[in-house]
């Protein structure tokens, strides 16, 4: 793919228009779930859990088969709606060059397919997060109700987070998330199988510069509404408005001070 090719797909209003809607439909549809999901937890207190044989305490040897199945479909949810708005200028852009493809009746993909490999790589790391929660309430870092037990792992994560945030990788995924026309120059394949790879990679890239972020849902509350929708804000803003280093830095330095603040909170607890 070559930059003039590039540069005639540029999306149009139009492409922007339905890239827009069909991403708002998958942000609200995962939005739609992990809402009625926190709704059903506020709900419960931690005797009906136990009575529902979610069989989420920390002192548990292992989780049903079926409660596992269960937190990852909560987290590929939750990241589908914390995500996928971050990801509409390179969406914008594949299905702005599909759309020049199909009116000079030339070989074209659906922007679906791109969009589903984007999915499939956040639900890898939903897979991750999954065996990452069994273990954090099995050490009891994380309670059966997925709130942090210990303001040191949360100043830990804070911190980490923070840190990351000013590091090489950070900035060359963050990089990528941002451009789309540098992402299509390096990464374009034809067809659907490459359009899937393509979104599979764009993924990846994306977990490069936020899944640091994404880990701060276990700093808090898991799934305590307001730290999603505050972490969502915070992602699109990185990727979506001006001023790119500004928010890396500013977002690090944000978090760096909350970890301290967490870590000052569990010396005077001590």
């Amino acid at each position: 793919m070559t930059r003039e090719a590039i540069s005639a797909g540029a999306p149009t209003r139009r492409d922007r228009v339905i890239v827009a809607g069909l991403l708002v439909l998958v942000a609200a549809l995962a939005w739609a779930f992990t809402i009625d999901q926190a709704r059903q937890m506020d709900a419960m207190d931690a005797a009906m859990w136990r009575d529902m044989n979610m069989s989420m305490n920390g002192m548990e040897q292992s989780w049903t088969p079926v409660d596992a199945v269960l937190l990852f479909i909560m987290w590929s949810a939750m990241m589908a709606a914390m995500m996928v708005p971050g990801a509409a200028p390179m969406v914008a852009a594949f299905a702005a060059i599909n759309r020049r493809r199909r009116e000079r009746a030339a070989p074209y993909v659906p922007t679906a397919i791109f969009l589903s490999g984007y999915v499939v790589a956040w639900a890898g790391f939903s897979l991750i997060a999954t065996a990452l929660q069994w273990l954090l309430q099995k050490t009891e870092l994380l309670t059966t109700m997925m709130q942090s037990a210990s303001h040191y792992f949360s100043a830990a994560l804070f911190l980490a987070a923070g840190l990351y945030q000013f590091s090489p990788l950070k900035q060359r995924c963050l990089n990528y998330c941002r451009s789309p026309d540098g992402f299509i120059l390096s990464e374009w394949r034809d067809g659907a199988l490459g359009a899937m790879i393509m979104g599979l990679r764009h993924g990846l890239f994306c977990m490069g510069c936020c899944a640091a972020l994404m880990t701060l849902l276990f700093a808090v509350a898991v799934m305590d509404l307001r730290w999603v929708a505050g972490l969502t804000v915070l992602v699109t803003a990185e990727k979506l408005l001006p001023g790119a280093k500004f928010w890396r830095v500013a977002i690090g330095v944000a978090l760096i001070v909350a970890g301290a603040g967490f870590a000052l909170a569990a010396i005077k607890a001590t």
